[in-house]
């Protein structure tokens, strides 16, 4: 991977992080073309991650602020409620990562006919749960939050966008939009989080935590990821308060159909 394509396929993660059309999917399809191998794309999905998590510590830095002072109050407050909601949607993602994390790898270079399929995936929940009209509750419940956590947890299909399925799936059990897009964006700030931690940890022993990337195309990567992530955190903010959900449904078809048409034209990259 050269800088180029790293400023790229940041830009690209940025982007898609936030909008309901699947960044893991996004990066498999530039991966593909781009001809990068499976341990460095995973290396690099990982790190362009953990600059779209900053950025959201940035643009949500007032609703992070505010859990935090809640919970030093000590007490059973609106804040802490809030804060065991995204643990207890923690616990589906991380019961996938701590028993399944090699099989989620190996699907990770398992090529673009199953991103292809997630994107339609995706669609079919966008468009779905922008008709669907149940009635609306007042605040996310521990349920519900479990429940959107397991969504979170199947996500981890490229090409299935964590943030339409988390939406999409509030959105079905009642939820208001002005407040999931925000739930949407803090209950993934852990998850990304862990596994940087491990693959710290992965350094510390010796083992090769980021493959054979040069220095150059990760931190150009990270830069654009970052920025392009703070803008799109905010975009996408406004975009689910109007509820305009349904036309990203419509893209995820087109890009799910391109990425099934290239997996059957195109050989994939040399593993």
């Amino acid at each position: 991977m050269n800088w180029f394509q790293a400023l790229i396929l940041g830009i690209v993660q940025g982007l898609t992080e936030y909008l309901p059309v699947s960044s893991s999917g996004h990066l498999a399809i530039g991966s593909y073309l781009f001809g990068i191998e499976g341990a460095d794309n995973l290396t690099f999905t990982v790190l362009v991650h953990v600059a779209t998590v900053l950025s959201t510590f940035v643009v949500l830095w007032s609703e992070i602020d505010w859990i935090l002072k809640g919970l030093f109050k000590f007490k059973m407050n609106d804040e802490t409620k809030y804060f065991i909601n995204i643990l207890v949607s923690m616990i589906p993602i991380g019961i996938v990562g701590f028993f399944f994390k090699d099989k989620v790898e190996e699907i990770f270079g398992s090529g673009l006919l199953i991103v292809g399929c997630m994107l339609l995936l995706t669609a079919a929940l966008l468009i779905f749960s922008y008709y669907a009209k149940p009635r609306q509750k007042e605040k996310i419940s521990w349920r519900d939050a479990l429940v959107i956590g397991i969504a979170q947890a199947c996500a981890v299909m490229p090409g299935l966008s964590r943030s339409g399925s988390t939406i999409a799936t509030g959105l079905l059990l009642g939820n208001k939009k002005e407040s999931l897009a925000q739930f949407s964006f803090l209950m993934v700030i852990p998850p990304i989080l862990g596994e940087a931690l491990l693959d710290v940890l992965k350094m510390v022993k010796g083992e090769e935590a980021f493959g054979g990337i040069d220095t150059l195309p990760l931190v150009v990567g990270f830069v654009a990821a970052f920025l392009a992530g703070c803008l799109a955190c905010k975009w996408m903010i406004n975009i689910v308060k109007k509820g305009k959900l349904v036309w990203f449904g419509v893209y995820c078809i087109i890009a799910g159909l391109l990425a099934i048409a290239l997996s059957q034209l195109m050989p994939a990259p040399v593993m």
